[in-house]
């Protein structure tokens, strides 16, 4: 039975350019629905974050039922330490979203590490939305940068602006990965936009989590 790491945030705020700790965490729709849909197909979730910190799900992101879904997964109460993985232990690996990402997994060595061994062998590996920010650390066994000519789409500069934090922002996503030489494809905002280059599965927003997962359960086919 195929397993499947997600690598979830463990940040519970975002600091912005003003000094403010703006919550956040991970986004529910981007971790809810593909692991209902992974699950479903057959294959194991396993969860792990950075210092094995129980996540949280960003308020904002919460619809009527999330909450009691979200209790329901056992395993995302006491995830592994990221640091302790060991890639070859698992089939996929998979970034869900949310502001979260942009605080601490975008500057993790071990996630880092993580998504080039992981693409190095040969697995799928996936990430939606704000989830690509871990893509930015890491380095192919050569030292380019692991976006360099990948075909990929995320969180758009114009939707951060349209959500209202661009102005403040320490970074912008779609901005950084192209700066990394990716070749981003972004569609309008909020739609469901899935890109698969290889082994590389990009999502694009919250509305894209569906895509994205059916994406990685073929992949894991």
């Amino acid at each position: 039975m195929p397993s499947v790491l997600f690598v979830v945030t463990g940040a519970r705020t975002w600091t912005l350019t003003d000094g403010t700790a703006h919550p956040t965490g991970y986004w529910a729709e981007e971790l809810l629905t593909p692991h209902r849909l992974l699950v479903e197909a057959g294959h194991t979730v396993t969860f792990a974050t950075p210092g094995g910190v129980t996540p949280v799900a960003d308020s904002a992101s919460l619809s009527e039922g999330d909450a009691d879904a979200i209790a329901a997964i056992d395993e995302l109460g006491a995830p592994l330490v990221l640091a302790d993985i060991d890639p070859a232990a698992y089939d996929a690996v998979y970034y869900p979203g949310g502001h979260g990402p942009m605080q601490d997994l975008a500057v993790d060595g071990d996630s880092a590490a993580l998504i080039t061994a992981t693409l190095a062998a040969g697995r799928p590996l996936a990430a939606v939305c704000h989830g690509l920010a871990a893509l930015l650390p890491a380095r192919t066994a050569s030292g380019e940068s692991i976006v360099a000519g990948r075909r990929i789409t995320g969180f758009t500069d114009e939707e951060e602006r349209l959500g209202g934090l661009a102005g403040r922002a320490p970074f912008l996503l779609e901005s950084e990965l192209r700066a990394r030489g990716a070749e981003f494809d972004g569609a309008a905002p909020w739609s469901d936009h899935t890109v698969v280059d290889g082994q590389l599965i990009t999502g694009q927003n919250p509305q894209s989590s569906a895509s994205a997962a059916r994406a990685l359960v073929a992949a894991l086919a």
